[in-house]
């Protein structure tokens, strides 16, 4: 039973200073400190339960994603939860359209970062109160309340109420199966984190560790041409992405990623219409803004791979809308994770997109990186290179109280030191 007023909203700015073992680097971002805004959010419930969210960056910039769930704040305090969940998509678009703080977006960059750390922690403190995981929470809702929870401004002209209502009930049939399966099997993973560019060549041997300990499915920097999957990471211009992926097509690569910016969807299209003839698909969608551009991707046949972030969009509520489109386009969805917290969170959607929307697993994947869960409370958990759902409630977004304060910046044990050792 959803119960409670949201009494009180703590955000904090949270570091991790993984730019010293190159973690996480790649060709446009070269010394990235894996890092969140962290929100806690409280009510006056007499359960204690608290909703833990948070949104991802790379350091530099944290803070400014603090002010913003700062300034957004007013739009959750003293909302009962039962109020919020039952107009969510209302909740939603309140958070998302601001009349002064959309002018910083609309729904895109800090602005919108800010909304979906607070909405992924109203949506884990919801499935604690219902005592769920959030993708059996999911699972387990009624198609007309997921229709409920999402903003179709913008889309319709792609995916009305009444279309997502219908792929949602079609979803219905085989769901237990499927639900059955996931538990058993676990969601199919890939892995990123053995070849960041700025690892060494020593360090880069990971690759083959990674593969003899079951993971078959890699995702590399371009320097790197001898596994499935490629990634720019938005380097290249358009004609650049056709000239490398046609010489790099006898490696017979499943996809390239991001192989231009990820705003130019005519570009998209361009290099994918030149590729798909190789056997190369195009995946992008970890810096899509909003399911506006998911939208035109689509329309555009720009995509044959897309990857949703948990993060980058307003939460679970603009996910689910761009998860329906990927179906109704028969597009796989393959979701962008790693960085703090990203494969806790997304594990949820994709294992939910299985049993009630895609139903299918064909060229679908979700990637994994292995850096930093021990400091999660509710850490992912990978068997036989697959993601087995979580058991424990909530959206597993809750960080162990120890490393926050440990890494909080500036003030936390870990940067005192660091940046007292760089004035030194």
């Amino acid at each position: 039973m959803v119960r409670g007023r949201i009494s009180r909203l703590l955000v904090r700015d949270v570091r991790f200073p993984t730019s010293l073992g190159g973690h996480g680097s790649d060709a446009m971002h070269a010394d990235p400190d894996y890092s969140a805004a962290y929100v806690v959010i409280e009510t006056d419930a007499e359960d204690g339960l608290k909703g833990y969210g948070i949104t991802f960056t790379l350091g530099k910039g944290t803070e400014v994603v603090v002010c913003a769930v700062n300034a957004l704040a007013h739009h959750v305090l003293n909302k009962d939860l039962k109020d919020i969940v039952g107009d969510f998509r209302g909740f939603y678009r309140q958070l998302a359209s601001d009349g002064q703080l959309r002018w910083l977006g609309p729904e895109k960059g800090v602005v919108h970062l800010a909304t979906a750390a607070i909405l992924n922690a109203v949506w884990d403190l919801w499935a604690k109160q219902e005592g769920k995981p959030v993708w059996k929470l999911l699972v387990d809702m009624d198609p007309r309340m997921l229709v409920s929870c999402i903003d179709f401004r913008y889309i319709t002209d792609v995916l009305t109420e009444e279309d997502a209502l219908e792929i949602l009930q079609k979803g219905q049939v085989g769901k237990r199966e499927r639900e059955e399966q996931m538990l058993a099997q676990g969601y199919p993973a890939y892995t990123t984190s053995c070849a960041w560019l700025g690892y060494s060549d020593d360090t880069l041997k990971q690759v083959v560790t990674a593969l003899q300990q079951g993971w078959l499915r890699a995702d590399l920097p371009v320097k790197n041409l001898f596994l499935q999957m490629m990634d720019a990471n938005q380097r290249w211009d358009v004609p650049e992405a056709v000239e490398w992926m046609s010489k790099l097509a006898k490696f017979k690569p499943l996809w390239i990623e991001e192989p231009t910016s990820p705003d130019d969807i005519l570009g998209h299209a361009t290099i994918s219409k030149a590729l798909v003839p190789l056997g190369i698909g195009v995946a992008t969608g970890e810096q899509c803004h909003n399911r506006v551009i998911f939208k035109q991707l689509l329309q555009a046949k720009a995509l044959q791979f897309l990857q949703i972030d948990s993060c980058r969009l307003g939460s679970i509520n603009e996910n689910l809308s761009v998860l329906l489109m990927a179906k109704k386009f028969e597009i796989p969805v393959c979701p962008h994770a790693g960085g703090v917290g990203l494969c806790e969170l997304v594990q949820h959607l994709i294992i939910f997109d299985y049993i009630s929307v895609s139903a299918s697993l064909k060229n679908r994947m979700c990637e994994y990186v292995d850096h930093l869960h021990e400091h999660f409370k509710y850490p992912v958990m990978i068997q036989q290179a697959s993601y087995m759902p979580p058991k424990d409630a909530g959206y597993s977004t809750e960080m162990k109280e120890e490393s926050v304060k440990k890494h909080q910046y500036p003030d936390g044990d870990v940067w005192k030191k660091l940046l007292a050792a760089q004035e030194n």
